[in-house]
Formats: structure tokens, sequence, C-alpha cells
């Protein structure tokens, strides 16, 4: 539903104004990302997009989710506001409990979501192909990138490409299901009454197994704790670590992590010590450590 954020001189007044004009405390920023997050109080946070569709339809997807039986934040205005591009949702703030994520229970809400029909979501809400977002065009990626990766690590990456293409071809005259679309414990939170599915914005229709690909590769990849992937798939009903669409899939989103780290690379210094990191593991390196999720 977004676009990147961009810089936060033009999205923190945006902000202020909003927190102005609904009686909020002033704006203080907890992270940027694809969005600006900013608490406004203990409360209410502040999400600051520039939304790709009508602003007002991720309010009508928030209530759809919500009626559908779904865990996720609730709006607490009715209305975005916007200024330009630029909108601002009020979304109640939630508060971590400290315990562990319930991977089962977020299995089981992800499998209810994999049961909705198109239409239970707004029409105006874009639900594309999960292969069509900007970050999925991973030959596009390879070649803006290719001549700042060595040799090894490159000739891996197209192997695996590759490899994968017929598959991803496949997908796309599967049996598809509306996908969540990223789906990893940093767009979760485990709330004292459960767990509390974030960031809707990479809705789209792919097969299952598009939701099961990113915790298949967490524990390994990322340096999650061991058994997240097993624990969901328990709680979604089916193990999909040997269906091909889910195994191309996690491997091709490694491949999207690291060529994405690589180019952001190109002008932040932090991010190419981490585009390094993950090169390691595509040279073969049997000590290639855990890589970042930043």
């Amino acid at each position: 539903m977004a676009a990147p954020a961009g810089d936060l001189s033009t999205l923190e007044p945006v902000a202020v104004a909003a927190a102005d004009a609904w009686g909020l405390p002033a704006p203080a920023l907890l992270r940027l990302g694809m969005n600006a997050i900013y608490a406004a109080g203990e409360d209410v946070v502040l999400r600051v997009s520039r939304p790709n569709g009508p602003p007002r339809s991720a309010i009508a997807l928030a209530g759809a989710l919500l009626g559908a039986g779904l865990t996720v934040p609730r709006p607490v205005r009715d209305e975005p506001f916007v200024r330009g591009d630029v909108a601002v949702f009020a979304i109640e703030r939630l508060h971590a409990s400290g315990d562990p994520i319930d991977w089962p229970r977020v299995g089981a809400m992800v499998r209810s979501l994999h049961t909705l029909g198109r239409s239970t979501f707004p029409a105006e809400y874009p639900c594309p192909r999960g292969t069509s977002f900007p970050w999925w065009d991973l030959d596009g990626l390879l070649a803006g990138t290719g001549s700042v990766i060595d040799d090894v690590a490159l000739a891996s990456m197209r192997a695996c490409l590759d490899r994968h293409r017929g598959t991803v071809a496949a997908s796309r005259d599967a049996p598809s299901v509306v996908c969540h679309g990223d789906v990893h414990p940093g767009n979760v939170v485990q709330t004292a009454s459960g767990p509390v599915l974030l960031d809707w914005d990479l809705l789209c229709r792919e097969p299952a197994g598009w939701d099961h690909a990113p915790l298949m590769t967490w524990t390994e990849r990322w340096g999650g704790p061991p058994g997240v992937y097993e624990a969901f798939a328990a709680g979604y009903g089916r193990d999909l670590t040997h269906d091909r669409f889910a195994a191309a899939f996690a491997e091709l989103r490694l491949l999207a992590a690291t060529l994405m780290r690589v180019r952001a690379g190109l002008t932040d210094p932090s991010a190419a010590a981490e585009a390094q990191r993950r090169l390691r593991w595509w040279r073969g390196d049997p000590d290639a450590p855990p890589w970042t999720a930043a």
C-alpha cells in the first residue's frame, strides 16, 4: 500500500500537523522504514506513509481484517490526515508483553487469512501478485549491482535465480490465496492477549508458500531461535518445507534481501557492511555468520 516513506524532513511536519489536528501529544519517532512510525503518547502511534492507493482504503482494510477475526492493530481515527502525497494514520499503540511470540497462533491466523476470498477486502486496496513488487525484480537488481559483487558470489546468485525461474513461472498458474506478504518477527508484536500481526503493505495474491517462505529460513539464515517455522507450520496446519513454490520463494527472498543490501550499500556504509556479511553465505563460506535484519 505504501511507497518508501522518504526523508524525515518531509514527513515529520505532517506528523506534527496530524497530532495537532487530533489533539494528540507531540509525536516522537520510533522507527523509519517503508513507513515512519511515531509515538503520540502511550496509547497511539502515527503511521506516516506515501500510499499508492486511496489512503482511506488502509483503514477499510483494517476493518475487514478485524471483522474476519484476525488480530491486527486497530485504527483510532476513522479518517487519515492527508497533506499532499503523505498520509498519516492514527493506530492503537501496542505494548509487547516480553513473552516469546506465540508462533502457532500466528500460523493459525495466517491460515484463516488464506481462507478468505478477495471480496473480503476493500476493492480499492491493492492486492497484486507478489512477484510484481519492485523488490522482486531480481534480474533488475542483479543488473544494477552485479558490478560490485565478486565473481564467486555473483555466479551463485545467478544460479539461484536460474534454478527457480521455472517454478516461479509455474506459480502464476497455481492456486493462489490472499497473503500477508511479509510474515516475520519484525511484523509481529506479542501482547499480553496474544500476537498481533502488523504491516499489511505487501498484501498480495500468491500460492500459500509465499507466507511461509520468510520463516522457513529464519533460524538458519537470520539467527532466529530454533523451531520458529515448525511452530508456525503447526499452527497453520501444514508444513510446506517440501513444497516447491515455498522452497523457491524462500531462497529467492534471501537473494532479494542480499541484493537490496548491496544496492543500499552503494551509498550507506552500514548497509555495505551488512551486504558483505550476506555475500559470505553466497560464496559458500562455511563460517558465514547469521544475517542482521536491517
